[in-house]
């Protein structure tokens, strides 16, 4: 497998023709310096390469797609970042496997804005101890946020991320609440993508997406877009806030995350949805009139027109084709008289048919 200083050699060219890799040629220049936008997606790059070698080639580089390839090594991957003092954006999908070795990259880049680590298998965003690797520089330390307090801790996930504004872990293995809670600290994150976590098919089984969806916004208030769609608007983030009490409020007490107690102080505590059955009743009694008789007949209203003519047809004596029915509301049949009913697929709901109400039967000409 290729290094990444192979890689650009054969993809940009070198001084020296060493290299015979089975890597498509896409740009060729003698340029010393690569691109600031430097991609190597599913290139098979395993190792960094010569360092000092790198440095001067990717001494521009902002932007690093990196996804799919096989860095196993954390090493070899910090040994790439750190060269590029100017990265901004890294991809990194399917390269790294826990929050910790992220934290680092953090560490190293303080003004990371964009960080895509999608298939990546990352079970928890929790840091069990600082990263250590690097050495802590004064320059890059900022004030806490609100989630940690006074503690000053460096084991908070995004101590090292103040400028992330973007993150992307779809397909992670994030299975946890308490995962999205830490992502709701981080304080300049506004875009993030969250498909595909086994926290929905372990916690939210029975839950539409469209609730599924209001829980993560009520947890999340920084966020502006979540999982690629518009932008978050005010009533979109009250109406999940509000869901996301009434979810929780019935539960008990230990049960409530710190979320509920902050939205409760907002919006106050509030009375249960009314549930309001706003379904046509599925049975009537109504009266059928055919000439001088009538007779009393429960109808299902969710039956069609025809389906009614079957049912009269050997009560009445008149065949289906042969047969016309007449709708007649008690409350205004004296102002507005019988309506034929001429939709032979027409459901007998659709004519608001209540218990009281008259079938007129008559026979086509």
């Amino acid at each position: 497998m290729p290094s990444l200083l192979e890689g650009i050699e054969a993809k940009y060219g070198s001084d020296s023709d060493d290299y015979e890799l089975d890597i498509p040629i896409l740009y060729v220049t003698r340029s010393t310096a690569v691109p600031p936008v430097l991609v190597f997606n599913d290139f098979g790059i395993d190792s960094a390469g010569s360092e000092e070698s790198l440095k001067t080639k990717c001494q521009n580089v902002q932007e690093l797609d990196l996804a799919q390839n096989s860095l196993s090594q954390w090493t070899e991957v910090m040994t790439i970042l750190r060269i590029m003092p100017r990265l901004k954006f890294a991809n990194l999908n399917n390269n790294v496997s826990s929050w910790r070795e992220i934290s680092k990259l953090g560490q190293a880049f303080p003004n990371l804005e964009s960080v895509i680590l999608a298939d990546c298998p990352i079970t928890s965003l929790e840091v069990a101890s600082p990263p250590s690797s690097l050495e802590t520089s004064p320059r890059y330390m900022r004030c806490e946020s609100e989630c940690e307090g006074s503690s000053r801790s460096v084991e908070s996930p995004h101590h090292w991320f103040r400028n992330l504004k973007f993150l992307n872990l779809n397909n992670t293995l994030l299975s946890s609440w308490e995962d999205i809670d830490r992502l709701a600290c981080f304080p300049s994150l506004e875009h993030l993508r969250l498909h595909g976590l086994p926290l929905f098919t372990e916690h939210c089984q029975g839950f539409t997406k469209h609730e599924r969806r209001q829980l993560l916004v009520a947890r999340l208030p920084n966020i502006r877009t979540l999982n690629g769609g518009g932008e978050i608007s005010h009533d979109d983030r009250e109406d999940a806030e509000r869901a996301f009490i009434r979810h929780y409020m019935d539960k008990p007490e230990s049960d409530w995350p710190e979320r509920y107690s902050d939205l409760v102080s907002l919006h106050g505590k509030l009375d249960p949805l009314v549930n309001v059955d706003l379904s046509p009743e599925k049975f009537v009694t109504v009266t059928v009139i055919h000439g001088n008789k009538s007779e009393s007949q429960c109808l299902d209203v969710y039956k069609t027109v025809t389906e009614l003519k079957q049912k009269l047809e050997p009560i009445v004596h008149i065949a289906v084709p042969k047969m016309r029915l007449f709708y007649a509301d008690q409350d205004f049949k004296e102002s507005h008289g019988p309506e034929e009913m001429i939709y032979p697929n027409k459901r007998l709901y659709s004519y608001y048919i209540k218990s009281g109400d008259e079938i007129i039967v008559d026979s086509k000409v």
